[in-house]
């Protein structure tokens, strides 16, 4: 097998089981590694340490499968991570009685640039690393043989499989294509997924605890939804008995099927208890601040503002921006449920945004509560990189 040389000092990493080894920290390679093929990583004086995924046109040069040397990166390999990952979910998925889940957070589950969500019976595959490109066929045989009655769909249309030399890719890897719409179960709500089309795999599933943990803020509120996609908080919401619910996003056909779920749900949308408004956030935000509309809750749960190191600064403004924005409108006592996806945006960085936009709002902020992922979107003990999302609950005065 070929095989990849350490610089010395740079083995501690791997020694503590992260996954990733960069560029700047192999010294040699041996042999004529393919993109996404096994190598052997070795220290600096030939101490086996792991096996890893090799991807020449990557920063991550490497992406660690295993530091067992007698395990074999095969077909029983990829059936004991997906039966351990789906064994450690067991509970969550009970507890919200699902039916969409995440079944492999990637290298949080020991499958590094691997993500796959469980919709029903379809599996929704994001493949992001040349590894998993190289080990797609094997990955596949093996999600049937532990879901026999489950279709898969690749939705690896996704840039940053460019860094990797990979183009991006669409469709049916098993079974059949996904309908329109996919219905499932969480928390007892109904709520239509968009395989083919919707973002990332078709929904975000990661905020299902939030989205439930939202509901004790709204009883016979005004509420504003920001961003709010398909209307999933809008749901909740609507479920814990809030007296008016906006759901403001760019996208036409999401607040289409927002509305299709609220209806789903036998939820009153009569009178304009739920309204569904095609606009950019903010734009809207300003609008409402110069008309003096105010709001008792304001859900901000914007995409993704820092997407590299390089942008974190600019992120960071527009994080602030919507913020004082959303400070603004609120009525004092009103509730703030805030959030950020980027990963790249520590809890302290995005707490620290807060209150600077607290200063420029001239509003006082009391954070009351703390938010993170959903549990099916673990975080590996090696690899801390997978935790992202974060939010808070504010109250302002």
């Amino acid at each position: 097998m070929p095989a990849i040389y350490l610089v010395k000092g740079r083995d501690k990493s791997v020694r503590r089981k992260h996954p990733w080894i960069f560029s700047r920290g192999i010294a040699k390679v041996e042999g004529n590694p393919q993109l996404g093929e096994t190598v052997d990583v070795l220290s600096h004086n030939g101490e086996w340490l792991a096996k890893a995924a090799y991807s020449p046109n990557s920063q991550i040069r490497a992406r660690v499968w295993t530091t067992e040397p007698n395990q074999d990166i095969d077909l029983g390999f990829f059936i004991k991570r997906i039966k351990d990952a789906h064994l450690v979910r067991q509970e969550a998925i009970a507890r919200s009685n699902l039916t969409g889940f995440r079944l492999i957070a990637a290298e949080s589950d020991g499958l590094p640039g691997i993500t796959i969500d469980k919709y029903d019976n379809y599996l929704v595959c994001q493949l992001l690393s040349a590894g998993a490109e190289f080990q797609k066929d094997v990955l596949v045989q093996a999600l049937t043989e532990v879901f026999p009655n489950c279709n898969v769909y690749e939705r690896s249309d996704v840039a940053v499989r460019k860094k990797e030399g990979l183009e991006e890719r669409v469709g049916v890897l098993h079974g059949d294509a996904p309908p329109n719409f996919t219905t499932i179960n969480e928390n007892d709500l109904k709520i239509l997924v968009d395989i083919k089309n919707g973002h990332k795999t078709g929904f975000y599933l990661d905020q299902r605890d939030s989205r439930i943990e939202s509901m004790k803020y709204v009883e016979n509120k005004d509420v504003l939804n920001c961003f709010s996609y398909t209307g999933a908080f809008g749901l909740y919401a609507l479920k814990g008995n809030a007296k008016r619910v906006i759901n403001v996003d760019v996208s036409q056909p999401a607040l289409d099927t927002a509305k299709q779920n609220a209806i789903e749900n036998d939820l009153d949308i009569s009178k304009k208890r739920a309204v569904f408004l095609n606009a950019d956030v903010f734009q809207v935000l300003r609008e409402y601040r110069d008309q003096g509309t105010t709001f008792d809750v304001v859900i901000m749960d914007p995409p993704k503002f820092v997407s590299s190191k390089q942008n974190l600064t600019s992120g960071a403004k527009g994080y602030k921006d919507i913020n004082m924005l959303a400070m603004q409108i609120l009525k004092p006592g009103g509730t703030l449920l805030t959030y950020s996806c980027s990963g790249l945006m520590d809890t302290s960085l995005f707490q620290k945004i807060i209150a600077d936009a607290a200063l420029d709002a001239k509003r006082t902020v009391k954070f009351v509560e703390r938010f993170e992922q959903a549990a099916d979107h673990l975080t590996d003990s090696a690899y801390p990189e997978g935790f992202y999302l974060k939010g808070f609950a504010c109250k302002v005065l």
